[in-house]
């Protein structure tokens, strides 16, 4: 029998977007967004937290060819604005055939970030736009023809640090109900999990014994450090994973996290569901377990 326990995963407020990647086949769109989500896995180290929220038909997209949507987090809009744009600019733009498109709108300025009117620029003169009703798109010359992206994004408040922590018997089964969850998971809309594969080995904590160090292993969640140091583990638990949800909203979270926690219980060798925190100090948004399983 699976344990849920009685705790919290805490998360904190991020500014978050969507983009939408389309290329000439789903192959092309797909590269341009794995690399567009590259080494952005946690704010500890990153500009920003990225991933693949889901596939688009081509009946979705705005220029009827296949597409990837993507999500993008950061602590505020510069920061955001300027993660996005150098993603965009390095990893976009430079793959075959693409068009990048907002895949949330906005009428307020203060809630906009500016894409291709700063991507514009590597047209050197020759870049021109066209307005379709309220959305101007910016068609910029390449080898290959035209990079097609959409002047403006926006944004919206986000929330970022949702998380799952999955204690197996052993390395097997801990893995084996972590894939499960993060199957589960990508079938809800509106989050990723920017770790990879959906997945984090190396949980951490705020800090370390090194002062240049922001955060560190988190020594409590480690079974090679039972009799060395505190625990939180158990004899039985022999291997633990994390999951760290990002959401555009917290009942998007609440409901991923629920469906992770039902697919992780049906596997056979989890022995606890847990979720971390630091007692509420991080950030206001709190998902307890007992409560979302009812």
């Amino acid at each position: 029998m699976t344990i849920i326990e009685d705790t919290f995963a805490e998360a904190f407020p991020m500014r978050g977007t969507r983009l939408i990647i389309t290329a000439l086949d789903s192959e092309l769109a797909m590269i341009a967004a794995t690399e567009f989500c590259g080494n952005a896995s946690s704010v500890i180290g990153c500009d920003a937290e990225a991933g693949i929220e889901r596939v688009i038909d081509e009946s979705e997209t705005p220029d009827g060819r296949p597409g990837v949507s993507v999500l993008a987090f950061a602590f505020d809009r510069k920061s955001l604005e300027a993660a996005v744009t150098a993603r965009v600019g390095q990893n976009v733009l430079t793959c075959p055939t693409t068009a990048c498109y907002a895949g949330i709108a906005s009428e307020s300025k203060d809630d906009r970030i500016k894409v291709g009117a700063q991507l514009r620029f590597f047209g050197d003169g020759y870049q021109f736009s066209k307005k379709l009703d309220d959305r101007r798109f910016w068609r910029i010359p390449v080898m290959d023809g035209e990079f097609v992206c959409e002047d403006v994004v926006g944004t919206v408040k986000g929330i970022g640090g949702g998380n799952l922590i999955l204690c197996g018997t052993n390395q097997a089964t801990a893995l084996a109900a972590t894939r499960a969850a993060v199957a589960a998971i990508r079938l809800v809309p509106d989050v990723i999990m920017p770790f990879p594969g959906g997945m984090v080995r190396s949980g951490s904590k705020v800090g370390s014994k090194y002062a240049a160090l922001k955060a560190s292993t988190n020594h409590k969640w480690c079974p090679t450090l039972i009799g060395q140091a505190e625990t939180s583990l158990s004899d039985s638990e022999g291997a633990v994973y994390e999951i760290v949800i990002d959401g555009l909203s917290e009942s998007a979270i609440a409901a991923a996290m629920l469906a992770g926690i039902g697919a992780a219980k049906l596997c056979e060798g989890v022995v606890r569901v847990s979720a971390g925190n630091y007692g509420g100090k991080l950030g206001k948004h709190h998902f307890h377990l007992l409560k979302l399983v009812g």
